[in-house]
């Protein structure tokens, strides 16, 4: 992001703390008077929209100057591509659920996943509906009201088998080439989709192999459950394979979900669940779903850069680089700044467009490659999430329990997300996932990755 701040200013602060402050004190008071899912229920574009108002009031300049300056944070380039992306990818989701892809998906692996290995299997399809669909949420809800039948008939435990399906959910929600939260941290970082990818996987990989198997030691069935014959096509599943393969292939993102697009309307079209009048439908359906997340990505590009040109971001970075001292530090620093931002906002997506153009002012500053701290913001933004009792992912998991569990019995059984952290946070001193980074090193004059020479 352009910075041409004279000075760094603590009191630029203030817009953001407005929308954080606003936007947390609402969750609280209304967790407090026992609402549902209280921390959604005030939109965060709304709280946005308050700190910005702050902002033309306080930061200097006439108000067409403040406008100028907002108007080129909301049309910033990267800010436009992110939400394309969004636009793109809540199609493809969509268009792709209501022609019975989430359905069969689920269905497969029930059908083919030995019932002796129910627990580790609900984790590994949580996984991979997570990573075709690109939300967590969405998994959970998919799977939840199975895994609480599951845990009954087969005398498994009921906090156990629901942590498998979140841990599940939140592997596939940090890895998907299609996550909001991956479109947000390649997008602020500057980097490709696929190589955040490769990078990432190294780090969440080992974390998930050791929680399917302690799953497979610990979630074991009292009594073998009987499978039902569950209903699936297998045709129905191939749009999330063509996805995730053009994606890791390195084809233009725009040109593979609109592929995937237009692949499931006529799966869809051609089984009858979908005519060309209901496919054109759950387009924009998909598009619409991703509004909140796409205003709120404008507002913020918008105050971020106000925020900049107000000194503000040079008075985060001068106080974080007053504790940081080489490259480990910094990768620490992000880590911490993402971590710490989703606890407030209990919002995985919110907290990297908040925290990406500081981050990515310290992977330039200390040569953190874009692709580690894109890895890291959506890492820890990610196990964060999974962990708040005020995260939607532990609140929907609970609620299907009918009051048997809250989201404070499933925390200590998230072995995905504990173990996550220890890999994370040993991926920055022993460089196991740097693979990717070492044989393409990043070019920070071109700001890009140079090719291997290799043929």
């Amino acid at each position: 992001m352009e910075n041409t701040a004279k000075k760094p200013s603590g009191k630029a602060l203030i817009p953001f703390l407005v929308f954080i402050v606003i936007y947390l004190g609402t969750g609280i008071y209304l967790n407090a008077q026992g609402v549902e899912l209280a921390f959604y229920q005030l939109p965060a574009p709304v709280a946005a929209f308050a700190g910005i108002i702050v902002a033309f009031f306080m930061y200097k300049g006439t108000i067409n100057e403040k406008f100028t300056n907002f108007v080129q944070g909301c049309g910033q380039e990267d800010i436009i591509i992110m939400c394309c992306i969004y636009l793109l990818a809540g199609a493809f989701a969509t268009v792709s659920k209501s022609m019975g892809g989430v359905d069969s998906t689920v269905n497969l692996g029930l059908t083919y996943i030995p019932a002796q290995f129910i627990t580790a299997g609900l984790f590994v399809i949580a996984a991979f509906i997570s990573i075709s669909t690109g939300t967590s949420v969405g998994s959970i809800v998919a799977l939840g009201p199975i895994a609480v039948g599951l845990a009954d008939k087969g005398g498994l435990g009921l906090a156990l088998t629901i942590a498998a399906v979140v841990g599940g959910a939140m592997f596939g929600d940090n890895l998907s080439v299609i996550s909001d939260t991956t479109i947000a941290a390649t997008r602020t970082q500057g980097c490709e989709m696929r190589d955040k990818f490769k990078v990432n996987l190294f780090i969440a990989l080992p974390a998930a192999i050791v929680t399917i198997i302690l799953l497979l030691i610990f979630g074991r069935p009292e009594t073998v459950v009987a499978m039902q014959a569950y209903d699936f096509n297998v045709v129905k599943v191939l749009p999330y394979l063509f996805v995730l393969v053009l994606s890791l292939a390195g084809i233009n993102v725009f040109v593979v979900l609109t592929g995937g697009i237009v692949l499931s309307g006529a799966i869809g079209m051609a089984y009858g669940d979908l005519t060309l009048m209901t496919f054109s439908q759950n387009v924009y359906s998909g598009f619409s779903g991703m509004f909140e997340i796409f205003l709120l990505s404008i507002f913020i590009g918008g105050l971020a850069h106000m925020f900049a040109k107000e000194g503000g971001l040079d008075f985060i970075l001068t106080k974080i680089k007053a504790k940081i001292h080489n490259r480990k530090s910094a990768e620490l620093g992000i880590a911490a700044m993402v971590a710490l931002t989703d606890a407030a906002t209990a919002n995985n997506t919110v907290a990297i467009i908040i925290d990406g153009s500081v981050a990515r002012e310290l992977a330039e500053e200390y040569k953190v490659d874009p692709r580690r701290s894109a890895s890291l913001l959506d890492t820890f933004s990610c196990v964060m999430q999974g962990f708040i009792p005020y995260g939607a992912q532990l609140l929907i998991a609970a609620s299907f329990t009918n009051g048997a569990l809250s989201a404070m019995n499933i925390i200590p059984l998230l072995w995905y997300q504990q173990l996550l952290v220890i890999s994370a946070i040993a991926s920055i001193y022993i460089p196991f996932a740097d693979g990717l980074i070492k044989k393409n090193p990043w070019d920070w004059d071109k700001k890009q990755a140079v090719k291997s020479q290799k043929a």
